[in-house]
């Protein structure tokens, strides 16, 4: 019998697909078996890419760690065991940059399977109640906002809080690390900051503890918010029956450009260079990242798949109220992050100025001086690497 050890997130859009996946998969080969587990999210963006290879044969990983997965040789460059045509169809069928995401130093180190970024949620009832439209820019976010303090609210735990400032600058046509003379714009820069203090004092007082997921699982269980500007999408919510009340997903508010620069954020499969029964998990994650399962059972499970086909198939938006056709074109308009060694924990640390800055800690100027700070020095690893 062969075994292989996963290892996903704690979550129905992460875990369930991999466990309905292994099983259908099982009754194929019945000498294999594939046991997965999961992580919290907090998790899911801190544990050592090293000791996740010597302990689990497949693991799904975000898209900034790429750089760690190229420099530690922990995992297998997939290009090289891979055919080729896989990889072309897999690039030219991927939501937005996707695929593009694990892709680095010139090889393939996991595939896209889940596919995300950050997009508009709200619960149509209560606008419907409220007398409200579903904003379609800032100005008429702040208007929605001025119903209640928690009717418009997002996620500010600092890394989404951070993720939200990559976003605004980029949404307003000045994304960071974009030009070679700055990392962040001080107009973008400023801007971003502005918006996101605006967006913390309308929302709930608990915003600042919330990632994507609280948020989601707030609104789908109680009326205090209506509307959340910028999270991660998670297409459960938007299916009958998961939660007491159902959300509807749309495209973020346009400062002008329309609805882009949403951060891109994902998961990707990847197979650890340790893994002792090679051709059986190569096998199980072409098969996973295949359009046959990412259009049917992969999000029949509760899967959020990587295949721009699964994302306009006419069942996969039966099953979840359009989530993914009314969130596509965010997607393919995405900001995508670095991917350098290193930028991991710049990252971080540009969440702990953004975090002190929301505790009113540091003032715009400080807190934009620190993140150029941070950034020219992602900038300058990127250009080392």
């Amino acid at each position: 019998m062969i075994r292989l050890r996963g290892m996903t997130w704690k979550h129905d859009r992460g875990l369930a697909p991999m466990l309905a996946t292994a099983a259908v998969f099982h009754a194929s080969h019945p000498g294999v078996e594939i046991e997965w587990e999961a992580r919290s999210l907090s998790e899911f963006g801190e544990a050592p890419i090293e000791q996740l290879a010597d302990q689990f044969d497949l693991v799904v990983l975000d898209h900034p760690y790429m750089g760690e997965l190229a420099n530690s040789a922990s995992f297998l460059p997939l290009d090289q065991f891979l055919p080729a045509d896989l990889l072309r169809d897999l690039e030219n069928d991927s939501t937005g940059a996707s695929h593009k995401s694990y892709c680095l130093g010139g090889h393939q180190w996991a595939l896209a399977i889940d596919a995300a970024a950050q997009v508009a949620g709200y619960r149509a009832d209560l606008l419907e109640r409220a007398g409200a439209s579903l904003p379609r820019t800032w100005e008429d976010v702040w208007e929605l906002a001025r119903v209640r303090r928690g009717f418009v609210s997002l996620p500010l735990w600092p890394l989404d809080a951070l993720m939200c400032f990559f976003t605004l600058c980029a949404n307003a046509g000045d994304p960071v690390l974009h030009d070679s003379q700055r990392a962040v714009g001080r107009d973008a820069g400023t801007y971003a900051l502005h918006m996101l203090r605006r967006l913390r004092d309308c929302s709930v007082p608990e915003a600042m503890s919330e990632n994507p997921i609280a948020i989601w699982e707030r609104m789908s269980s109680s009326d205090q918010t209506a509307y959340c500007p910028l999270a991660f999408g998670y297409s459960n919510y938007a299916r009958r029956g998961y939660r007491p009340s159902r959300l509807s997903f749309g495209l973020i508010p346009s400062a002008g450009q329309g609805a882009v620069g949403a951060t891109l954020g994902g998961a990707g499969l990847a197979i650890s260079a340790r893994c002792a029964h090679r051709q059986t998990a190569l096998e199980y994650a072409a098969w996973v990242a295949s359009q046959d399962c990412q259009r049917s059972l992969y999000v029949q499970a509760g899967g959020q798949p990587g295949r721009r086909s699964a994302w306009q198939d006419e069942d996969a938006n039966r099953r979840t109220e359009g989530y993914f056709q009314a969130t596509l074109p965010v997607l393919q308009n995405a900001w995508l992050r670095p991917r350098f060694a290193g930028f991991v924990e710049v990252q971080n640390r540009a969440a702990d100025v953004i975090a002190r800055f929301l505790s009113d800690i540091v003032s715009t100027d400080q807190a934009l001086r620190e993140l150029s700070l941070l950034l020219s020095i992602a900038d300058d690893l990127s250009t080392a690497s």
